[in-house]
């Protein structure tokens, strides 16, 4: 349970090839643009967003510096083009102590998702829109007053978005954007979403993905070990898997993405209500 250290670098990196990647976009084709924000932008996007789940949990420089972590992930989150990673945290620290938690956990899908998206096609619209659900969810479910450090995340990210408008145009902006909000709907990546809790087995909450989209994710896909060991790296959680073999060998796991979305829009057993809600009792502390 100590910082990773190379999460920075690796961080600095990736808003440094989305930069290169909004002046070379400039004054292309709008086709290629859109080509560009999917085949490229969207993956570096969602693999961003899940560096700002690893500095939510302090992975880049240690508890003992916890405003550091707010701040890293703050510029972590430009290349996104929407403010998210201060929000994120209060909202995932909530997931890891109540998972399931009705009312609490906004990981939990609402009452109208799971009523209203329960035929094959449905489903699949659903997937296409997510990040829309993933935005509203919070403001329905559990909304919170807004801190200052959520007011310099939005505007620092607006200061951003004005800067790359101004400099590079609005195919920049578009191509910014657009990775945002493909990366985290109908993409292979995506498929994390769904396969970590959503029930495929009754009685298995939680399921970890050990296939090769962990090297872009920063091993969330090692979900069980994660939500064992939130405070370690997501760099060390092969290492837990290895020394703890015989805890998570034997657990249902899954080793494609893809097929996961697959199953899920075509399994008629399964839906956005195929997951576990509990109520909470005695004290609840939230962020």
């Amino acid at each position: 349970m100590k910082p990773d250290y190379n999460l920075v670098w690796v961080v600095v990196l990736m808003v440094l090839a989305q930069l290169t990647a909004f002046y070379l976009v400039k004054d292309l084709d709008w086709k290629w643009v859109v080509f560009w924000a999917y085949v490229f932008g969207s993956c570096i996007s969602h693999s961003m967003t899940l560096a700002i789940h690893e500095i939510s949990h302090n992975s880049a420089f240690g508890n003992s510096k916890a405003m550091w972590n707010r701040w890293f992930g703050i510029f972590a989150n430009l290349p996104l083009g929407l403010p998210y990673s201060i929000s994120f945290k209060r909202y995932h620290m909530d997931h890891h102590r109540y998972l399931g938690g009705d009312g609490i956990d906004v990981d939990i899908p609402t009452n109208f998702e799971g009523w209203f998206f329960c035929t094959r096609f449905r489903k699949f619209i659903w997937i296409v829109l997510q990040p829309f659900f993933y935005a509203i969810r919070p403001l329905c479910i559990n909304p919170k007053p807004i801190t200052r450090l959520e007011i310099i995340n939005l505007l620092a990210q607006l200061s951003f978005d004005v800067v790359i408008y101004y400099l590079w145009g609005v195919k920049s902006t578009f191509y910014m954007l657009a990775g945002s909000v493909l990366g985290l709907g109908l993409h292979p990546i995506s498929g994390h979403f769904i396969a970590e809790h959503y029930m495929f087995l009754k009685g298995h909450e939680t399921y970890s993905y050990y296939g090769p989209l962990n090297l872009l994710t920063f091993n969330v896909g090692y979900h069980n070990e994660h939500h064992d060991f939130p405070n370690i790296p997501g760099k060390s959680l092969p290492l837990v898997k290895k020394i703890a073999a015989e805890y998570y060998d034997n657990l249902p796991q899954y080793n494609s993405w893809i097929k996961v979305l697959y199953d899920f829009v075509m399994d008629d057993t399964i839906s956005p209500y195929s997951r576990m809600k509990r109520q909470l009792k005695g004290e609840v502390k939230q962020d």
